[in-house]
């Protein structure tokens, strides 16, 4: 280790000035989470072959595990190439973030399958997380304070001049395209990505554009961390549709279960449909998952029912989406902006409640949330005749730390007047931050809205304002090279 154990809980204790460059206690703090994280995998590889005959289910959670801490691994490494000339503090607090979902998420998949977190040495290794993580959080607010800039854009930030909002199938050339007919250069999503990642442009050189043709695909596709600036544009919603059926009662874990899963950083997504067909009495099942940074999805659908669209980890952008779901359907612990969205209930089984929402924020020192802007929660078709059967809630706290604001948006009546769900009992209800502002339509009144000391009822744009995709996640700096509109404010 860089450093002693007690060292390091000796330098949360003690004040510093953050200059131009990072503190150096701040990058001893990523390299000891580093070699955490590397034990962990360790210790992971051990327990695969000790345990291989213990059935599918730990197997299964065993697998995310090396998954998650090698990616954490891979991004803390990053972290230490170059320091600060290539990221802000604000960039280094939301990574270390990324690698503590990674982690919870092992831990959240072996408690799923009834094994013990400590075996992969779960407690050290959060406290490691923790203490980089409140050390990047301290300086970040140095930083605001004193208007610093990150001092060289990311070279990963290059796009070529290509556009996703005006990107046209038949003007303009994709690397890959994907056609059931055998018209394209592969027959499914899979193999298209495959190919990528066998080329020598995974780590850099442009933006790949996939072009998805018209079809049903019936494939479960991981696009990996090393595998950036990946930009899938399909036909549109409901005639390009990428579907599957995995979930935890059948064998996976949350995080495995997604038909669609992207660890790359600067995913873009158009015009697809993503579901999971798993049904209401399935119970988790994804149907979108992203733990990729400055990811933007534009007029896609993402369609299941418990769990649908995993917001993981990092900084998202939705604009123009239609997400369906029942239970817990926008969940994770990213920074995610969803902007003029429509956000479709559908009808739970018998003795269910609706969640629309489960925020995972679990320390103070993450600016990771929900928000939900300007846009529109209704019930499906179908549900509509029955929705007053059912009790439906904004969200709950999925976290001790749980954060979500939802503003300018038309709320349907089917919200029940309490706004907000508990997860267990007074679980969360005091450190929570759930807020609502300028909402409209028959669900929102906040007259009997939770008497919860975490919830707020924002009364002025400036309460807002940090809940905006401007400041939420200075989505000026990345939103526009996609093309995409955004308002920024409230």
């Amino acid at each position: 280790m860089p450093f002693p154990f007690t060292t390091f809980l000796l330098l949360l204790c003690l004040p510093f000035v953050a200059s131009s460059n990072f503190s150096l206690p701040a990058l001893d703090s990523v390299r000891l989470a580093q070699t955490g994280v590397r034990e962990a995998v360790t210790e992971i590889g051990n327990l695969k072959r000790r345990r291989f005959g213990d059935g599918n289910h730990l197997l299964a959670a065993l697998r995310d595990c090396a998954k998650l801490y090698e990616e954490a691994e891979w991004r803390l490494a990053g972290m230490l190439v170059g320091g600060e000339k290539y990221y802000s503090a604000e960039d280094g607090r939301m990574w270390v973030s990324a690698a503590m979902a990674n982690h919870r998420s092992c831990l959240d998949g072996l408690e799923e399958v009834d094994a013990d977190g400590a075996a992969v040495g779960g407690h050290n290794l959060t406290v490691m997380l923790t203490g980089a993580l409140h050390l990047y959080d301290k300086i970040a607010a140095v930083e605001k304070r004193n208007g610093w800039k990150r001092l060289e854009k990311r070279k990963w930030r290059e796009n070529r001049g290509i556009n996703l909002a005006t990107w046209n199938p038949a003007t303009s050339k994709a690397d890959y395209v994907v056609a059931k007919d055998g018209s394209g250069t592969h027959t499914t999503i899979n193999r298209a990505v495959a190919a990528l990642a066998s080329t020598g442009r995974r780590r850099g050189g442009g933006r790949i554009v996939i072009y998805v043709k018209a079809g049903v695909y019936r494939e479960n596709v991981e696009i990996g961390i090393q595998l950036k600036n990946v930009m899938l544009v399909g036909d549109g919603i409901d005639k390009t549709i990428v579907t599957g059926s995995r979930n935890v009662p059948d064998g996976a874990t949350t995080y495995n279960s997604a038909t669609f899963g992207v660890s790359g950083d600067g995913f873009w997504a158009r015009d697809i449909t993503f579901e999971n067909t798993a049904g209401p009495e399935k119970q988790q099942a994804v149907a979108l998952r992203l733990n990729s940074d400055l990811a933007v999805v534009y007029r896609c659908a993402i369609k299941g029912y418990q769990d649908t669209l995993f917001l993981h980890s990092l900084r998202q952008f939705y604009r123009d989406c239609k997400i369906y779901g029942t239970i817990d359907f926008i969940f994770g612990n990213s920074a995610a902006v969803l902007q003029n969205c429509e956000i479709f209930v559908r009808q739970p089984r018998r003795h269910q409640a609706n969640m629309i929402t489960a925020q995972g924020r679990d320390d103070p020192a993450e600016a990771t949330g929900i928000s939900i802007l300007n846009s529109r929660v209704q019930p499906t078709p179908d549900f509509a005749p029955v929705k007053a059967q059912y009790r439906t809630y904004l969200g709950r706290p999925w976290k001790r730390f749980s954060r979500t604001v939802i503003m300018g948006t038309d709320l349907d009546g089917l919200i029940d007047p309490k706004g907000w769900g508990e997860w267990t009992g007074n679980f969360a209800i005091s450190t929570l931050f759930y807020a609502e502002f300028k909402n409209r339509g028959d669900g929102s009144s906040t007259r009997f809205r939770v008497n919860w000391p975490g919830f707020h009822v924002l009364r002025s744009a400036e309460e807002a304002r940090p809940f905006t995709v401007a400041e939420f996640l200075h989505g000026g700096d990345w939103i526009p090279a996609s093309g995409v509109s955004f308002e920024a404010g409230v």
